[in-house]
């Protein structure tokens, strides 16, 4: 591995590099969400009424970009980190402009997964750019700003989607194909090109594969489960190819010159709970999210503007709470700060559980609602940045996109889980009842993550690994090891 250029180089203009790489992390986690409040408009102009084929639009994406995480951070490490991050804006807003101009539901479902290729490619080149980019002194705070940005991206897609199908659900899609131009363009001026090996070897491409398989198998069970039945022959095959698959991804793994996973990241315990922090508090995440939005649309009969505008508070409180707080926050172990934002998320999955109704009433709502976004910007960037700090530059590309697969996941759980506790897609006021039972799990799910997270003060993972100026300086890109003992 060679020693990148210097960081502080005036070339480099970091301010405008943070930008882009948080706007572009942002806008491919926030297509994650955004269709979710537009997909009876999308229906309603494609002539399509099939509320099973119309959830493709937001599976395919969901599938791909799930599975190529991975893949795509591994490929980066060898290969070049800045090109695969043009590689994938490129092709984001390729399949973006596509989506918009698309005429029939199976094309919009085939641009969609174009779109997820792009935003696997994008998401660990991303974090990948400001470990290697920014000035040390900058690392730390930049990170908690990246993933701030893909938290909010998650949490606004309802309210932008609700906005922008007012006007055109086309615009849903299209709104991405500036934006990823003008990043395109600043990324060549501004970001680094680290090179960490000379290999020339691929990737194992069998592995690759395999994971793949495993995960787009796992990710299909998991949402289609409620639809087709979770006994049925597509649903059992679908969960045994994707243990099949991950098993011998594993095994592959272990043996291959090049792995797709290189598994002796998981000898690092900081890495491993925090992967398992994540997993687990972004499946109660994901469930609150949509259960949200469900209930105010079908529940209350809101409309997609109304609905979106309710959840706006949220988000709102991500980054109020992870910047607001990040000089307190700082001086506390990172394991004790995700389990404080775990705790915060299951309290208000409660106040929500105890406090939601069949006729309207917003207030009592949003008290639980803003303690969910408190607690969600504490975990996120702590957990992104603990899992992180340890590993080596020419690690950070597969290790962060392991990261953002567990998150991936566990929000797409958290979307199945919702509905098989509510029974059904649409929700009414006779389902009240379990739509309640839902919160009561989403806080249990979230106190498990919570608990989770204190096995990191077990390393003594503290502030060091991941805020303060002074180890960012000592140990490159935020590494702890002088202060765990690794």
């Amino acid at each position: 591995m060679t020693e990148p250029p210097d960081r502080q180089s005036p070339h480099r203009h970091p301010a405008v590099l943070l930008a882009v790489l948080c706007t572009a992390t942002f806008m491919t986690t926030l297509d994650v969400f955004i269709v979710n409040v537009g997909l009876r408009p999308i229906g309603a102009a494609l002539h399509h009424s099939s509320l099973a084929d119309l959830s493709w639009i937001l599976n395919a994406y969901a599938i791909v970009f799930a599975a190529l995480l991975v893949p795509a951070g591994r490929l980066a490490d060898r290969y070049g980190v800045k090109g695969t991050f043009l590689f994938g804006l490129a092709v984001f807003g390729a399949g973006s402009l596509g989506a918009a101009l698309s005429g029939d539901v199976w094309l919009l479902v085939a641009l969609r997964c174009v779109q997820a290729v792009g935003a696997a490619a994008i998401m660990p080149t991303s974090l990948a750019l400001i470990l290697n980019g920014m000035p040390k002194e900058r690392v730390a705070r930049s990170i908690q700003i990246w993933a701030i940005s893909g938290s909010l991206g998650a949490s606004a897609g309802p309210t932008l989607g609700g906005l922008l199908v007012e006007a055109s659900w086309r615009l849903i899609f299209m709104v991405n194909v500036p934006i990823a131009l003008a990043a395109f363009a600043l990324a060549v001026r501004t970001a680094p090109d680290p090179r960490h090996s000379t290999e020339a070897r691929m990737p194992d491409l069998l592995g690759g594969g395999l994971l793949m398989t495993g995960i787009g198998a796992l990710t299909l069970a998991l949402v289609q489960g409620s639809a087709w039945g979770w006994g049925s022959g597509p649903i059992v095959a679908a969960f045994a190819l994707a243990a099949v698959a991950l098993t011998a991804t594993v095994l592959r793994s272990a043996h291959a010159p090049a792995p797709v996973i290189d598994l002796t990241l998981f000898k690092d315990r900081t890495f491993t709970w925090s992967n398992a922090g994540m997993f687990l508090l972004s499946l109660a995440f994901g469930l609150q999210l949509l259960g949200l939005v469900f209930w105010m649309q079908e529940g209350w009969g809101w409309s997609a503007i109304r609905t979106g505008l309710a959840i706006s508070p949220g988000p709102v409180m991500v980054s109020v709470t992870s910047l607001g707080l990040r000089r307190y926050t700082a001086k506390l172990p990172a394991g004790l700060v995700a389990a404080m934002g775990g705790i915060a998320l299951g309290l208000g999955a409660v106040l929500i559980g105890t406090s939601l109704g069949a006729h309207p009433d917003y207030y009592e709502v949003l008290p639980g609602w803003l303690l969910c976004g408190v607690g969600t910007g504490l975990w996120t960037p702590t957990l992104v940045s603990a899992a992180t700090s340890g590993l080596a530059r020419h690690q950070t590309s597969t290790g962060s996109a392991i990261v953002q697969m567990n998150r991936q996941i566990g929000l797409t759980l958290g979307v199945a889980v919702l509905v098989v506790i509510v029974g059904s897609s649409r929700i009414d006021l006779a389902a009240l009842d379990r739509f309640t039972h839902a919160w009561w799990w989403s806080a249990a799910v979230a106190l498990l993550g919570a608990l989770t997270c204190l096995f990191l003060l077990r390393r003594d993972v503290g502030a060091s690994a991941r805020t303060t100026e002074s180890t960012n300086t000592a140990a490159p890109a935020g590494n702890p090891a002088a202060s765990n003992g690794r």
